[in-house]
């Protein structure tokens, strides 16, 4: 953990995240933290913003008394963003942040609160996840498809805002 860590923060990253799910199980909390005491220790050599994550809610544990224990334990291993992805319920997204003392990130997606109202609750950073890349692919998809089924360009009416934002990019 810790020499991947030390490589992006030599390939020039400004921060990288934590999950504790292995892509079969949850880690065992111990285990978990250790891996994130591990990856801050080297952030911090690193100048990264580390975050760490509580993959709970994405991964058929929804138990928030756990994911609380998970983030109190990544806070003290040196944590310096909290995250438990899948979180809906503004209840339990208050909750949160009120048991951390370092920002807490939510992931927007459908049944998550509207921004001004996870501001209100104190949540510091919201993620998109890879939905501005889908957003922007079904836009393609959609395009291409009327090209091609009906021979037509109504999807150039929907260029104006992209082409804009490439000429400012690339000028």
């Amino acid at each position: 953990m810790a020499a991947t860590v030390r490589l992006a923060a030599q390939a020039g990253l400004a921060g990288c995240s934590i999950e504790d799910y292995s892509g079969t199980r949850l880690y065992d909390r111990a285990d978990a933290v250790d891996r994130v005491a591990a990856a801050a220790a080297a952030a911090r050599d690193g100048n990264l913003v580390l975050t760490a994550r509580a993959e709970n809610y994405l991964h058929g544990n929804p138990d928030l008394a756990d994911t609380i224990a998970r983030l109190q334990a990544y806070q003290e291993a040196g944590a310096d963003v909290l995250f438990a992805p899948g979180l809906t319920q503004i209840d339990e997204i208050r909750a949160v942040v009120s048991e951390v003392d370092r920002p807490v990130n939510v992931l927007a997606k459908p049944g998550v609160p509207p921004v001004a109202e996870l501001a209100a609750a104190g949540v510091s950073r919201i993620s998109v996840g890879g939905a501005f890349a889908f957003a922007a692919l079904g836009a393609l998809v959609d395009a291409a498809t009327e090209f091609r089924d009906k021979g037509t360009y109504g999807y150039y009416a929907n260029t104006a805002a992209g082409r804009g934002a490439a000429r400012a990019a690339f000028g």
